[in-house]
């Protein structure tokens, strides 16, 4: 077996929609880095693709088709859920209403964000398709730092310190 450097990767970005003239989406401008560790299916694929061998200060810009970004939209991610689910002190939580979107929880404790598409007698119904579903995304940005992960990155399977997770 091979070994994989996994190496950590820290990004300043802008994504937009569709094209580098399309809207921009999200930016790390004014904030932390992104951090990801390669080789731990973080990232969309051909996202950590496009970057996995820039080095420092080199700039990135490339698109991604929605099906290789988060998939096309599907009606079975459109999910009625008990009401009681999201009740606090014996009455609906006030975050829960219609076009809120929601942290959910799926069957492997990943937080997944749901939208509110209505609320029934008994039920929420929710979307959990990812809201950048059936969207091409645009990226660009520069690569701001590379490093090898440490052995205990590599044996958690997460980014620690500065823009990594501490857990």
């Amino acid at each position: 077996m091979s070994e994989v450097k996994s190496k950590v990767i820290g990004l300043d970005y802008k994504l937009f929609r569709d094209t580098l003239e399309g809207e921009m989406i999200e930016t790390t401008e004014g904030k932390e880095p992104l951090v990801f560790m390669s080789g731990v299916q973080h990232m969309i694929p051909e996202f950590e693709a496009q970057v996995i061998d820039l080095n420092v200060g080199e700039t990135f810009s490339f698109g991604i088709k929605s099906e290789n970004a988060y998939g096309k939209r599907t009606e079975d991610a459109v999910i009625e859920l008990p009401q009681d689910m999201f009740l606090k002190e014996g009455k609906l939580a006030e975050e829960v209403a219609v076009g809120n979107v929601l942290p959910l929880q799926d069957q492997n404790n990943q937080m997944v964000p749901a939208k509110v598409v209505s609320i029934n007698e008994a039920t929420i119904t929710m979307d959990v398709n990812h809201p950048l579903a059936d969207q091409d995304l645009h990226f660009t940005g520069t690569v701001v730092e590379v490093r090898e992960a440490t052995s205990e990155e590599l044996e958690h399977g997460h980014v620690h310190g500065p823009g990594g997770h501490d857990h």
